[in-house]
């Protein structure tokens, strides 16, 4: 990805060169995402169907969370929003209005993408914002190493040049100790001004050279294990990702054209790595379709994601478990902020400095995010539950809470990437309820605003209805060659 768009952006006015080699795995089950992706792929022109043939994609509405607030409960995290914002007060406080009043229904029946993937129906959005459909937004389920050789193909047509080998030393310069280059096994050094560290977890240049440091955020976010596996398909594939909570974690499932990705990432406090993949075996639909991978990680951040003349990006800058599909997103916002970015040979410290801390900023709103579905639990039914259930949760989190507790209130901070119908859906769907609503939305008529909302929903309801199906929108539009 970060060879792809430098290239895009750059348009051979630097020489790219990307060291990789094929004896290392790569973690290889990030392949569910969220609608910046879509972004993502506009921005390198590249062709959607095209795109999503060479990926066995499949498209996603949203994440439906089962068992989190208490076993049994089941809401969905759509994309897009819940209907309009009325008359100065957003959405939701209208609909917590009508609740009061009576019965307005739930909060999906008024969000497209929600209803579409309920029924499992899709259609991609119009441009026209008079029309209902402009409403829908979109991501994908894909085979995270089929878009790595897409991307490859992309980027060696535009000039970068792809070096196969390990990197055993980095050479660094003796007075300013910014990197000079690496040595291969081969012997080869490979020179460069700006050095680009996509080395996973282990941070090879940022961390093991230049001792960024790390923010350990375990004791918040305690799963540091993920068994995953692949099936086979049974029945079309739906247009969401589903998480299941568990006793002692919680496990994905990411339905593609091809297969379906399945995973349980678990504390390994509180259940061994054995138990954890039988149970993921145990709860597969389909066959399984190769050996059960088991990976280790630590949730956290490195202290500086840009040293010198080195930038980190994805996993060798932190890492947060996959629960909102985010870590392709963060390698996504790190090559934008680069570009953004883009140093001199001066490399001027302030712009690493306003790197940093905008990654420091976009790290702590998506840590407190993923914190929320644990801590907005009544579960008591294991230690790990008990655990979030009660933990201190950071101060930035409480004032979230306390804040919708009260009157349903949101504000979004530091271009934060989760919207407020993305905190609205969690908090709600796992219990969090506001004592009152915004005394704006009780400044209108409750009649008026009862028809607006039921016109409005029945619309909902209507273009979910004349969608096709999932499947049927893929066979007719981006179907994938067979496996």
């Amino acid at each position: 990805m970060a060879a792809a768009a430098l290239a895009r952006k750059l348009r051979g006015t630097v020489r790219i060169t990307l060291v990789e080699s094929a004896e290392i795995g790569t973690v290889g089950v990030g392949e569910a995402t969220i609608p910046p992706i879509v972004d993502f792929n506009t921005f390198l022109g590249i062709d959607e169907t095209a795109f999503i043939q060479a990926t066995q994609a499949s498209f996603k509405l949203g994440i439906e969370l089962r068992d989190w607030g208490a076993p049994g409960d089941r809401y969905l995290h759509p994309f897009g929003r819940y209907g309009l914002d009325f008359e100065g007060a957003s959405f939701h406080q209208h609909w917590l209005r009508q609740r009061e009043l009576g019965d307005p229904g739930t909060l999906d029946e008024y969000c497209l993408p929600a209803a579409a993937a309920r029924a499992g129906k899709f259609f991609r959005p119009v441009k026209d914002t008079r029309n209902i459909l402009s409403m829908l937004a979109y991501a994908f389920h894909f085979d995270a190493s089929r878009y790595a050789a897409f991307l490859r193909a992309y980027a060696e047509e535009r000039g970068v040049v792809r070096q196969e080998g390990k990197i055993v030393e980095v050479v660094q310069r003796p007075l300013d100790g910014f990197i000079e280059g690496v040595r291969l096994e081969s012997g080869e050094v490979i020179e460069a001004d700006l050095f680009v560290d996509c080395t996973g977890f282990r941070g090879l240049l940022i961390e093991q050279t230049l001792e960024a440091g790390f923010e350990d955020w375990s004791h918040w976010l305690p799963c540091d294990r993920a068994v995953a596996v692949p099936s086979q398909n049974v029945g079309p594939p739906e247009p969401y990702t589903r998480s299941t909570a568990q006793r002692a974690g919680w496990r994905w499932r990411i339905p593609l054209q091809h297969r379906t990705g399945n995973g349980y990432v678990h504390c390994s406090q509180f259940i061994s790595e054995d138990e954890a993949t039988a149970d993921l075996l145990a709860g597969l639909d389909g066959e399984a379709l190769a050996e059960p991978r088991m990976l280790r990680f630590k949730t956290g951040r490195r202290r500086k994601s840009w040293i010198r003349n080195c930038v980190a990006i994805g996993l060798a800058s932190g890492f947060l478990e996959p629960l909102e599909s985010t870590s392709i997103h963060m390698i996504q916002t790190g090559i934008f902020r680069l570009l953004a970015l883009f140093p001199d040979r001066t490399f001027d410290p302030v712009l690493a400095e306003e790197y940093n801390r905008q990654a420091a900023n976009e790290y702590a709103r998506l840590r407190d995010f993923v914190i929320l579905h644990y801590h907005a639990t009544t579960r008591s039914d294991s230690p790990l539950w008990d655990h979030v259930r009660t933990m201190e949760i950071p101060e930035t989190l409480q004032r979230k809470l306390a804040l919708f507790r009260s009157q349903g209130r949101f504000f979004r901070e530091d271009e934060e990437l989760f919207s407020e119908t993305s905190w609205v859906a969690v908090m709600m769907g796992q219990g969090v309820m506001p004592r009152a609503y915004d005394p704006v939305a009780a400044a209108h008529d409750p009649e008026a605003m009862r028809q607006r909302m039921e016109r409005f929903r029945h619309a909902v309801a209507h273009a979910a209805a004349e969608m096709p199906t999932h499947q049927a929108f893929i066979d007719r539009y981006c179907k994938a060659p067979p496996v």
